[in-house]
């Protein structure tokens, strides 16, 4: 188990009855970047803090670095050496300054720790008591804190939820560079595609308590298992009939019972018109999101949602629409809630 240095094997939880987890395994190697993806309630949080040693699993057990973690009813005091946990709430003491919360938890070298506290942007932060930071603030002194202890794993759960856009991307910087800097490994949770798409190795979905699909970011996002899967990644469209029939080539097979699963970026908009592989639509409506416009496109028999360039096209306009080369997925219709 030593050649990884997360195994995760067979845990299983119930509560009062109910699985929240149930078989889940998995390994994860030093230094490796991997997001456990889930709709709320799924046990993600749950499964993170039976790794940190907080929560004792009903089965199963979980190693780092080659030692068994221990729960709660194994160990007095819960959790597990070189296993940091930093959730959305960042837990502080109250009230305390900053310097104290970190004092008492630092046994670094003074040089070392400062450094530390510069580039996680907290120096400034030093007087001020910790209900007088804000939350973005409060998560960065809470990591500090965690860091001073020097682990090895580190476990993200839902790091960036509270945060705005200013606070998250000095986050997100924090957390790139943990691997390469100080050689931290991190498992991070959350429902959010922009947190770990960009940033993961690797995705373990994660349904009703049971990992269902892993693997590269580009793969699950572009084939993914289900609709469950499709949808927790980003917006997609689902085509049947003639429509999937005009706009794929002659020369890509349509399986029986399967839709095509297609993503807003994977269509071409042009001008109107008879062509091989191209179908007539309408655009319904058009939303602006700054560097781009979503479209909704009305086609013979389905409505799909585009990507489209700013002020590329108004609403009522007549568009031609096709699929990029290669583009487009197809899912067992037993895979699909609502065709």
């Amino acid at each position: 188990m030593a050649e990884y240095l997360l195994n995760v094997h067979e845990i299983s939880l119930k509560e009062r009855g109910v699985p929240v987890l149930q078989g889940i395994s998995f390994t994860q190697a030093a230094q490796q970047k991997v997001a456990i993806i889930g709709e709320s309630g799924t046990g993600k949080s749950t499964l993170l803090q039976v790794i940190a040693g907080l929560i004792q699993p009903g089965a199963g057990e979980v190693h780092v670095a080659g030692s068994r973690v221990r729960g709660p009813a194994q160990t007095l005091v819960p959790g597990h050496p070189g296993v940091a946990y930093l959730t959305q709430h960042s837990e502080l003491p109250h009230a305390l300054r900053v310097e104290q919360v970190l004092r008492y938890a630092n046994h670094w070298p003074e040089p070392e720790a400062q450094a530390l506290y510069d580039w996680c942007r907290i120096s400034h932060l030093a007087q001020r008591r910790t209900n007088q930071l804000s939350g973005g603030e409060q998560q960065r002194v809470a990591l500090a804190r965690l860091l001073l202890g020097s682990p090895r794993l580190l476990l993200l759960d839902e790091p960036f939820s509270n945060l705005d856009r200013g606070h998250k991307r000095d986050m997100q910087r924090i957390i790139e560079e943990l691997g390469p800097r100080l050689g931290i490994t991190c498992l991070l949770v959350s429902h959010d595609p922009t947190d770990t798409l960009p940033w993961a190795d690797e995705l373990l979905v994660l349904h009703q308590g049971r990992i269902i699909q892993r693997g590269a970011p580009v793969k699950v996002y572009q084939q993914p298992l289900n609709e469950y899967t499709a949808g927790l990644l980003g917006d997609y469209s689902l085509l049947t009939g003639p429509d999937r029939q005009a706009l794929l080539p002659v020369s890509r097979r349509v399986a029986a019972g399967t839709v095509l699963l297609v993503r807003p970026e994977e269509f071409r908009l042009g001008p109107p018109g008879p062509s091989p592989g191209q179908l007539a639509g309408t655009v319904r409506n058009v939303r602006f999101f700054g560097s781009r416009h979503e479209l909704e496109v009305a086609l013979p028999h389905h409505t799909i949602r585009v990507v489209g360039p700013p002020a590329a096209y108004e609403r009522g306009a007549a568009v031609g629409v096709s699929l990029a080369s290669g583009a487009g997925w197809n899912m067992r219709v037993s895979e699909v809630v609502a065709v």
